[in-house]
């Protein structure tokens, strides 16, 4: 099957022009996470992981996520280019999931600036929003990007995309 890549418009990027290994890269946009009717992380000093046919992946530094939030997770996985990452599960205004959010400990070799930071994975969260646009979380259950309007695909996950 033949995937046709989507032409990005003006203010957009094709997730097919991201870097193979992947890219990190410090943003000053606006990265909120709701979770229990909560907003339990706000930040201005995200870093976004970049990555062939993957939307973007937003790392908070722990210092911009309410404390008491996060607890450690029952799931480790091996990232292919940015290390062991470790699950966390989620609580906050009397909810909880489990495993939905996760750190790199520690980052692979090249990553080390992902340390002290988390990225949530937004199917979990009750919204995750980026400059005030709400996401749409990366399709295939398991990989954490954020989709916005300025970001076109198709994206890994989706049917038929591998990268």
């Amino acid at each position: 099957m033949h995937i046709e890549r989507i032409k990005p418009g003006p203010g957009q990027e094709s997730v097919w022009d991201y870097p193979r290994p992947p890219l990190v890269q410090r943003t000053d946009r606006h990265v909120e996470v709701v979770f229990g009717g909560q907003v339990i992380a706000d930040t201005r000093r995200a870093l976004r992981v970049l990555k062939t046919s993957h939307p973007p992946v937003y790392y908070i530094p722990l210092d911009d996520v309410v404390p008491g939030v996060l607890s450690p997770g029952d799931r480790t996985t091996y990232r292919e280019f940015t290390g062991e990452g470790h699950s966390y599960h989620v609580s906050a205004g009397g909810r909880s999931v489990a495993d939905a959010a996760w750190m790199l400990e520690p980052p692979a070799r090249g990553y080390a600036e992902l340390g002290g930071h988390v990225a949530f994975f937004p199917e979990f969260m009750d919204e995750c929003r980026l400059d005030g646009e709400a996401v749409r979380p990366q399709p295939g259950g398991y990989y954490g990007g954020w989709v916005t309007s300025d970001i076109v695909g198709p994206f890994k996950g989706d049917p038929g995309v591998h990268d």
